[in-house]
């Protein structure tokens, strides 16, 4: 279809695909860099979701280090970091009911959240982003909110922009009333910001084989709420962590509960989509485990008010694909800058798009009509804190897969005494291969949401504001149709319909009794679980129609 439709073209020096912290910190840096030399410079960055800010989802600890070297008068710009932390604990969850508190100096100096010579914040990451957005357009960058970038344009070997997908397009493929046909975006550079398992990026790097030599990219499902809780219950700046119950021994995981302004707390659960019982949910784990005592004190009483969920891309150093091709760069969470052992990666992400900003500038005023692989990148990137802060951890996750909660503990804690002298750990098994038959294993019986501390997929979604034109073409595309049923159902119990976190996928009974796959896109909170832990990497998620998807306020 989009061969046959004439479109019209826009031509920037640089195009950047995502308004997350990367892309705006990207877009922010070009445009301060242009501004200081007075060279005419234009920059346009495109965000699939209805705003700047409705798609992102993080826990979120911000540590400030980027922002300060991008703006070093943020607070006199009104920059949302209002919450300052002020005490960490650490559990380990044992039962239902127990927990042992962990003292600090056993905990690794990475989870440490105050003490030092940065302060870090408990935030909203998406408002984060608004706020980043605003600088960004106050600096002369033009931000695209609603357009979802759909094809990246590569012509001989050069990526060259992107494809904005069209908009008003029926599920038979066909243009509606009102059809718009997407525009091509072109640029000299192309920054792919698309957050974890972007699905440009994803075939950037198959397509110039970013990540040959390296281990493959590991993942975790971050699922987070957002409560009004009473006022005797809340303590601004509160940071706890904790790993343990309900998870078992072979699922690895942690989870998070921030008191935040506006006598809010977040609660949350990251579990490694490395997990081996197909009959896991992670939405239910998540359910079950803010019962345990040590974070029902803090729910008792007060009121859900959003959901959300997410992949991280947790894999680390060992993971991070060449970041470079010729015409673009992949930066943040779409390469995987996330530095697992703070469980923190807006910091890292921004410096990224930072460092990302500085060598594509320094080619275009030297000259550069674009196209080139900007090898240059590399050296800067590596010279920079955020990539030895990656370096410093690049055993973290590995050693966690290899040897559990406890172990892996147990080696990071020494790693990180040792000034990360211990042999480097890898990780070579991908998370869609780590799957057991189900005959192999137990179900798991969860209990049922009380609608007061837990609750349902379908009344979770809604609090997402999830919403999607139900006319259009399903963005979650199988490549065989009948896999599910044929292969997935008897081998693993078709475990889409427990790690999607939102309802999408169900088996349900055809008109003549037989089981049959079905796809709820409309609820589909763009997680990515699925692209990622399908056994047999049968589902592609692509960017549905611009502007749908999740409306996150305040996550």
């Amino acid at each position: 279809m989009t061969e046959q439709i004439e479109r019209d073209a826009m031509e920037f020096d640089v195009v950047i695909v995502g308004g997350g912290p990367s892309g705006l910190a990207a877009a922010c840096r070009l445009m301060q860099q242009a501004n200081e030399a007075e060279q005419e410079l234009t920059v346009c960055l495109v965000e699939k979701g209805s705003e700047v800010g409705a798609h992102i989802l993080s826990g979120a600890v911000f540590e400030p280090r980027a922002l300060q070297e991008l703006f070093p008068d943020w607070q006199e710009r009104g920059a949302p970091l209002t919450t300052p932390a002020i005490r960490d604990e650490l559990y380990l969850l044992k039962d239902a009911e127990k927990a042992q508190k962990l003292p600090n100096a056993l905990v690794p100096k990475t989870m440490h959240n105050t003490g030092g010579d940065l302060t870090r914040y408990v935030i909203s990451a998406g408002n984060l982003c608004r706020w980043l957005a605003e600088q960004a357009e106050e600096l002369g960058v033009e931000v695209f909110p609603g357009f979802a970038a759909q094809e990246t344009i590569v012509e001989d070997g050069v990526v060259k922009g992107i494809l904005v997908g069209d908009m008003g397009v029926g599920a038979d493929g066909q243009p509606k009333d009102g059809h718009m046909p997407g525009m091509e975006l072109r640029a000299k550079y192309t920054l792919f910001a698309e957050g974890a398992r972007g699905h440009l990026g994803k075939g950037l790097i198959e397509r110039f084989e970013l990540d040959a030599g390296k281990d493959p990219q590991h993942y975790g499902i971050g699922l987070k709420e957002l409560w009004d809780v009473p006022a005797d219950k809340h303590e601004p700046g509160l940071v706890l962590h904790g790993s343990g119950w309900p998870l078992d021994k072979s699922t690895h995981g942690g989870w998070f509960l921030y008191h935040a302004e506006n006598q809010q707390v977040v609660v949350g659960l990251i579990l490694d989509l490395s997990y081996q019982n197909p009959y896991l949910s992670p939405f239910d784990e998540f359910q079950r485990m803010k019962h345990h005592p040590v974070l029902k004190q803090y729910l008792e009483g007060g009121s859900r008010v959003a959901y959300g969920a997410r992949a991280i891309a947790k894999g680390g150093l060992n993971c991070l694909p060449k970041m470079t091709f010729p015409g673009g760069l992949l930066i943040g969470c779409d390469a995987g800058t996330l530095n697992f052992a703070k469980i923190k990666g807006l910091h890292t992400a921004m410096k990224s798009g930072m460092v990302a900003a500085e060598s594509v500038f320094e080619a275009i005023a030297a000259g550069d009509e674009g196209g080139a692989d900007l090898t240059a990148f590399e050296a800067k990137w590596q010279a920079s804190w955020a990539y030895r802060e990656l370096d410093e951890s690049r055993s973290f996750g590995p050693a966690i897969h290899k040897y559990g909660t406890v172990g892996g503990g147990a080696y990071n804690f020494l790693d990180q005494l040792t000034g990360g002298k211990l042999p480097t750990v890898h990780d070579t098994t991908p998370d869609h291969a780590t799957l057991k038959p189900a005959a192999e294993c137990e179900k798991i019986d969860y209990p049922k949401p009380d609608g007061v501390i837990s609750f349902d997929k379908s009344s979770s979604v809604f609090l997402s504001n999830t919403n999607h034109e139900e006319d259009q073409p399903c963005h979650l595309r199988l490549k065989d149709p009948e896999l599910p049923i044929r292969d997935n159902l008897p081998t693993y119990a078709e475990p889409a319909q427990r790690y999607c976190p939102a309802g999408v996928y169900e088996v349900v009974e055809d008109d003549d009794g037989k089981p049959a796959f079905q796809i709820n896109f409309q609820n589909c909170v763009h997680c990515k679980t699925c692209d990622i832990k399908d056994p047999a990497q049968n589902i592609t998620w692509v960017a549905p129609e611009g502007g749908g998807g999740p409306n996150y306020p305040n996550m």
